[in-house]
């Protein structure tokens, strides 16, 4: 992008001494910028010491999302909360760009060698290997561009924003529980799921549920033999249609399963539509799941998911753009923002963090999460078409949204 052009559009009418008395911190007026302060009105974007920030940025803000298949949070929800934060903080939409990748390195790499090329000053990357988001790095790195971590930690980055991913995992395991108690599972043979072994957060998610369902009495590793009530995946997947073909051929091994821990909706999606499609009735193997996508919720309404861990990206989206915009100005991130450190896989390198809540979410608290939060579109989500069942008569989604006070 040309920053310069767009600067002078870009630049707020604020005092020379009001502005240069704002950068060095937080607004005593407004208080410290915290993580808790964010919220679904963007509110914290509009605060002057932000806006201050804007208009004294040096260069432009990329950001490099990692694909549409593995999670649609990415097209669906981080995009637009991104470009809503940047936008309210008074940036022109010509002085940051996000990219998606599609899944490609090759693709992740030439965009932010583009966007250095570009003059940006600060890179928002989401790689799906530590392998790019290093090679990305030592070219930032020889062009004085600062890199930040957003959602996954995969190289020494100047901050890493994210969700407390042991504890989404954590949740997912409790969800299982709670759900198989729920819905009165017998004799549960549970099938264990995890996300790519190249992804660090597959591996913190998968220490919060095998944590939990150890402590319960089931063998969870990935990779693991298991015992008599667990079955463990051999390799994890982000791919929808790879954990199908997975889970097929461990339901074909062993047709007593009747519980399946999902690491997220997407691959949940596809092999509940499978077992639909074998005639299974609804509250009968409970699925769990993770960023709070209209198909898992919409399989939690129809009582084939237990519920899923919701992480608003519009607060993951705002904490990445206020420490862009401190970077891009010079300035450093203020201690108030950030939760503590991170230590980054394979090193012993400590990476200044964001680290925010996520919400279990199931039919109880759909209606004060999702829905007043405006993540999911409750149209959409209560006039779907449901899939056949075969011999199953199924309300239809709206007559759900009805019975769990879904307005």
């Amino acid at each position: 992008m040309n920053f310069n052009k767009a600067k002078g559009a870009a630049s707020l009418v604020v005092a020379g001494a009001f502005v240069a008395a704002m950068l060095p911190g937080v607004s005593s007026a407004s208080g410290a910028i915290t993580a808790s302060a964010l919220n679904t009105s963007y509110s914290t974007m509009l605060l002057p010491t932000i806006q201050s920030l804007a208009a004294h940025a040096k260069g432009g803000i990329g950001v490099i999302l990692p694909d549409e298949t593995s999670s649609t949070r990415y097209v669906e929800f981080d995009a637009p909360a991104l470009t809503t934060a940047f936008s309210d903080a008074g940036l022109k939409t010509s002085q940051f760009n996000i990219q998606n990748a599609q899944g490609s390195d090759a693709i992740a790499i030439a965009d932010a060698q583009a966007d250095i090329t570009a003059k940006d000053k600060v890179l928002i990357i989401d790689t799906e290997d530590a392998a790019t988001a290093n090679t990305i790095q030592k070219d930032a790195n020889r062009a004085g561009v600062k890199v930040i971590d957003y959602d996954r930690l995969q190289s020494n980055g100047a901050v890493y924003v994210s969700f407390n991913n042991v504890t989404v995992g954590t949740l997912i395991g409790k969800g299982m529980l709670s759900c198989l108690s729920a819905w009165k599972v017998k004799n549960p043979l549970m099938y264990v799921m995890d996300g790519a072994a190249t992804d660090p957060n597959a591996g913190q998610f998968a220490k919060g549920y095998n944590a939990v369902l150890n402590k319960a009495g089931y063998a969870a590793a990935e990779g693991g033999k298991g015992n008599a009530k667990t079955i463990n995946e051999n390799a994890g997947t982000w791919d929808p249609p790879t954990a199908l073909k997975d889970f097929q051929g461990a339901y074909a091994a062993n047709s007593k399963i009747n519980a399946v821990v999902t690491p997220n909706d997407e691959n949940a999606a596809p092999i509940i539509s499978y077992l639909q499609g074998q005639g299974l009735k609804p509250k009968t193997i409970p699925f769990t799941g993770q960023d709070a996508t209209l198909a898992g919720f919409q399989n939690i309404l129809a009582g084939y998911q237990c519920g899923t861990v919701y992480k608003p990206s519009w607060l993951e989206a705002q904490a990445a753009a206020i420490a862009a915009l401190y970077l891009d100005a010079g300035k450093a991130i203020p201690g108030s923002l950030l939760t503590g450190k991170t230590q980054l896989t394979g090193t012993k390198t400590m990476v200044p963090t964001v680290e925010l809540s996520p919400t279990w979410v199931t039919t109880a608290n759909i209606q004060s999460t999702v829905i007043k939060d405006g993540v999911i579109n409750k149209f959409a989500l209560c006039t779907g078409v449901r899939p056949t069942v075969k011999g199953s008569h199924l309300p239809t989604y709206a007559q759900d949204c009805k019975t769990y006070g879904i307005k």
